[in-house]
């Protein structure tokens, strides 16, 4: 028997505080200005949004705050009420705590209880782990209208106070690299003819026998003064294998459906950071799609990357228009991807 078509009824997502361009940042820091023109050049952003305050090292958003605005955004844009929900999925790399989990958090504050509750610790690949473990649970059956949530808020784990220019490089480029920010999407199995269609998703680690191209470390109450930097990542590694990776995981999508790179109308590349999307786009090799990025205005947001570029894309696109959305992390290599097409009249199975 077919699988029933998932559907996209709606997305939403929310951005925390004004837009903190490279001149405020190197203000906020004291740096000296030259470092706006080396932000621009070697990581290739140009803002971002954070969920704490520079002013005051305050953090005014958690990651439940922009998740709850991005779900009351997706479900009002669905047309579906909260107590239609019977699965909800999220990924991040950054929840507020361990526990309890950002996920039933946000089912609280939005008026969600009974139902099936699911949280992936992942970084940029997480969101697409949802999404691929909700389209698994929908296709059973036993689940019909799920809302898959993906975000990160890193700026939390900034001290405002810090020498900045005392870090090493690796710490310094992680401070203005990554900006906060939540997604969320309504999937359903239930017939809305005119919606988006998930055609595919997929996740596939391949970092068998590799060093992890980053860490991100964890501390305790015995070690929470240890010297050792939190975040640790192999740019040369990340640099050689994204656009690599990228492109293998587009050809999967494109093999799997037995569709042409000259079918796609729309590519949705990882975004590591604006330098490495322009390699990553290269890479793709899509010249007829229009490339739906945001690195470069808003920062990595990680796990809120998807549902940021599906709420740009998805109201452009035409009946039988196709997108392909791809994403690479470099913690221990994972790579994933998944395709929407806007249906033309015809039917096809997920």
């Amino acid at each position: 028997m077919d699988r029933p078509d998932i559907r996209i009824l709606g997305v939403g997502t929310a951005l925390p505080g004004p837009l903190i361009d490279n001149a405020e940042l190197v203000r906020r820091f004291g740096l000296p200005e030259v470092w706006e023109q080396w932000i621009d050049t070697f990581v290739g952003t140009s803002s971002r949004h954070f969920a704490l305050d520079l002013a005051s090292g305050e953090v005014r958003y958690s990651l439940a705050d922009l998740a709850e605005q991005a779900a009351l955004r997706a479900l009002a844009e669905a047309g579906v009420e909260a107590d239609e929900v019977d699965l909800m999925v999220m990924g991040s790399a950054t929840p507020d705590m361990l526990m309890p989990s950002t996920v039933t958090l946000v089912a609280d504050r939005i008026g969600v209880d009974g139902i099936s509750t699911y949280q992936l610790l992942s970084g940029c690949t997480g969101a697409i782990q949802a999404l691929d473990v909700a389209c698994q649970m929908l296709a059973t059956g036993r689940h019909r209208t799920a809302l898959v949530l993906g975000g990160d808020t890193c700026a939390k784990h900034l001290d405002p106070s810090i020498d900045l220019a005392e870090l090493s490089l690796n710490m310094q480029v992680n401070a203005v690299l990554f900006g906060d920010a939540a997604g969320a999407a309504v999937l359903s199995t239930r017939d809305a003819p005119d919606a988006p269609v998930l055609r595919r998703v997929f996740t596939r680690l391949v970092g068998r026998g590799r060093a992890p191209g980053q860490t991100v470390d964890w501390y305790g109450w015995a070690d929470r003064h240890s010297d050792r930097e939190p975040v640790n990542e192999d740019f040369k590694a990340v640099e050689e294998s994204a656009p690599v990776m990228a492109a293998e995981a587009l050809q999967e999508l494109l093999d799997d459906l037995d569709w042409k790179r000259t079918d796609l109308d729309y590519v949705l590349p990882p975004q590591l950071s604006g330098h490495m999307t322009r390699r990553v786009i290269e890479a793709l090799d899509v010249p007829g799609a229009e490339v739906i990025s945001c690195v470069a205005e808003i920062g990595n947001t990680a796990n809120a990357i998807p549902f940021i570029q599906l709420e740009r894309a998805l109201p452009e696109m035409a009946m039988g228009d196709r997108a392909a959305g791809v994403s690479v992390e470099a913690s221990k290599w994972i790579k994933a991807g998944y395709a929407v097409e806007m249906p033309d009249g015809s039917t096809g199975g997920v």
